[in-house]
């Protein structure tokens, strides 16, 4: 088998409480991954409401609207998004604070199960799995094994 993590002797070192401690960091940092993603999201659907706005603006002059195009291009195009921020800056922001401390974190947690991740899923794939069967295979390795005999027959 080639991922240590669905062998038994890897459970057997590292114990159940710690597993489950550790798993309770990565799924946070998971969590915290999806959010970075929306942060992301943001940054990008500003700048390009941002662009759109200019369009706007220019709609605005065309159809004779001066008064609200000037104000609206003064007033909100290119604008912060915080105080003294655009969405670039929120992004760097983050990443370097809290999403940087975070990672470090739950990098350091990996010392605690010997350097190896998701030990926590890896437990449940081998309780949950039904070895042997197709598409139960314990990691890629065991694919080749099976196309290997397929191919001879077997």
């Amino acid at each position: 088998m080639a991922d240590p993590r669905l062998e038994d002797e890897i459970a057997e070192q590292v114990d159940e409480a710690t597993v489950d401690a550790v798993g309770k960091l990565s799924a946070a940092l998971e969590t915290i991954e999806v959010a970075r993603g929306h942060l992301y999201a943001f940054h990008r659907l500003s700048g390009t409401a941002d662009f759109e706005l200019g369009d706007a603006v220019e709609a605005l002059r065309s159809a004779g609207h001066d008064d609200l195009a000037d104000r609206v291009e003064r007033e909100l195009v290119g604008r912060n998004v915080l105080p003294g921020r655009w969405t670039f800056q929120v992004v760097e922001e983050y990443d370097e604070g809290y999403y940087a401390l975070f990672r470090s974190f739950e990098q350091e947690s990996r010392a605690l199960t010997q350097g190896h991740q998701h030990l926590y899923e890896a437990s449940l794939k081998r309780e949950r799995r039904t070895p042997g069967a197709a598409g139960h295979e314990a990691d890629p390795s065991e694919l080749g094994e099976r196309i290997d005999q397929s191919d001879r027959g077997i």
